[in-house]
C-alpha cells in the first residue's frame, strides 16, 4: 500500500499538472509559443487519472474499517459520512464530465474549449485543497494555502511537462521564455511561501531538524534537497538556454526541458512518500507508538534525545562542498555540451551527499 500510495499520488499529480499545463498553453497565442500537439488520450488519462487516483486516501479509510462493518457497508459509510469520500464523490463526478467533455472537442479549435477545461480543473484542485490534511486541521486556511501551493506547483510544472514532451519544433522559443520565466519565478515563490505556512500547520518550525527522526522528517528533509537540482535546472533552462539560443538559432532546448521535466516527477513521487507518513504531533510519543525512522537510526543508533540539533564538523562540511560541487557540475555539464544523462547523475550525486552530510551533522 506504501508504495501504491506513493505511485498514486505521483501519478495524481502528473494528471492535474499535464490538464492545467495543456488548457493554459492552448490559451496562450501560437507566436508566443513552440507548436503543441496533444494525444488526446493523455488529455483523456489525465482527466480519468485525477477519479481514480484521488481514490486512494478512501481505500485506505475502508481497507482500515471493512474487517468490523463489511466491505460494502463501510464503503457507503466512508462516501457518505467522511469529509475524504464525500470530496471524492464530487471529484468523481467533476472528472467523468470533464472525461466526457473533453471526447469530442479539439482543444486547438477555439480558444473557448481550453478556458471551460481549466475552469473544470480548477474547480477540481480546489476539491483536493479542501479534502487536505491542512483543511482538516484549520478548515478555511489549511485550504486556502493548500489550494494555492498545489495551484502554484501545477502551472509551472504543467507548462512545462507538456512544452517538453509535446512540442512539434522549438520555434519561438526565446518568446516562449519571456512569459514562461516570470511564471516560473511567481509560481516559486508561491509555492516556497505556501509550502512554509503548510508546515507549519503540522509542526513548529524550529522543531525542523529534531522532525527528521521519524519518517515524515526524512521524507521531507529529501524532499528539499531534491528541489535544488530542480532549481539548478530551472536556471539552465531559462538563464544559459536563451544565451545559446541568442548566438544559435538551430539550438534544440528540447532535450534539456525534458530532464528538468524528469527531475519533477521525483520530487512529486517524494512528495508522495511524504503523503504516506504520519505528520508529526508529539514526537517522543510518536516514536514510542512508531519507532523512529530506520534512515535516521541508520546513522544514530541508540535513544533519541529531543532537541536534536545541528552541527556539521568536519567531515559534513566536506560532504556538503561536494554536494555542492556535483550541482555546479550540473551547469557545467550544459556548458560544456557533455552527455545529458551526466546532469541527472549529477543531481542524485548532489543528493546523496547532501543528505548523507546532513544526517551527519545532526547530534
Amino acid at each position: 500500500m506504501f508504495i501504491a500510495g506513493i505511485v498514486s499520488e505521483a501519478l495524481l499529480y502528473s494528471s492535474f499538472s499535464l490538464l492545467l499545463g495543456s488548457f493554459i498553453l492552448n490559451l496562450v497565442p501560437k507566436s508566443v509559443r513552440p507548436e503543441i500537439k496533444i494525444p488526446k488520450f493523455v488529455l483523456l488519462g489525465a482527466a480519468l487519472g485525477i477519479a481514480i487516483f484521488s481514490f486512494l486516501p478512501v481505500l485506505k479509510i475502508v481497507l482500515y474499517l471493512y474487517e468490523d462493518l463489511g466491505l460494502g457497508y463501510t464503503l457507503q459509510s466512508v462516501l457518505t459520512n467522511f469529509e475524504v469520500g464525500k470530496t471524492w464523490i464530487s471529484t468523481g463526478i467533476i472528472s467523468l464530465i470533464l472525461f466526457i467533455y473533453l471526447i469530442p472537442i479539439r482543444l486547438e479549435q477555439k480558444p473557448l474549449f481550453s478556458l471551460t477545461g481549466l475552469v473544470f480543473t480548477l474547480i477540481l484542485i480546489a476539491f483536493l485543497g479542501w479534502s487536505s490534511h491542512a483543511a482538516s486541521l484549520s478548515k478555511m486556511a489549511g485550504f486556502l494555502t493548500h489550494t494555492a501551493h498545489f495551484l502554484a506547483i501545477t502551472t509551472w510544472v504543467g507548462i512545462l511537462l507538456v512544452v517538453s514532451w509535446c512540442s512539434q519544433n522549438h520555434e519561438n522559443w526565446l518568446k516562449f521564455l519571456k512569459w514562461f520565466s516570470p511564471l516560473a519565478i511567481l509560481c516559486l515563490i508561491a509555492t516556497t511561501i505556501t509550502g512554509i505556512s503548510l508546515m507549519t500547520f503540522h509542526m513548529e518550525l524550529s522543531d525542523y531538524v529534531s522532525v527528521t527522526a521519524i519518517p515524515y522528517g526524512q521524507t521531507l528533509l529529501i524532499k528539499h534537497i531534491a528541489i535544488l537540482p530542480l532549481l539548478a535546472f530551472a536556471f539552465i533552462n531559462s538563464i544559459f538556454i536563451r544565451k545559446r539560443l541568442l548566438n544559435d538559432s538551430s539550438y534544440n532546448p528540447l532535450p534539456w526541458a525534458k530532464l528538468e521535466s524528469i527531475i519533477v516527477l521525483v520530487v512529486f513521487s517524494i512528495t508522495g512518500a511524504l503523503g504516506q507518513a504520519s505528520p508529526p504531533h508529539e514526537l517522543s510519543s510518536m516514536i514510542r507508538a512508531e519507532g523512529a525512522s530506520k534512515l535516521f537510526t541508520f546513522f544514530h543508533p541508540g535513544e533519541i534525545n529531543f532537541p536534536i540539533t545541528f552541527s556539521p564538523g568536519i567531515v559534513s562540511i566536506i560532504l556538503f562542498l561536494i554536494a555542492i560541487l556535483f550541482l555546479a557540475l550540473v551547469i557545467v555539464t550544459f556548458i560544456k555540451k557533455a552527455p545529458k544523462a551526466l546532469a541527472l547523475v549529477m543531481s542524485l550525486l548532489f543528493i546523496l551527499s547532501g543528505y548523507i552530510g546532513f544526517m551527519l551533522s545532526l547530534s
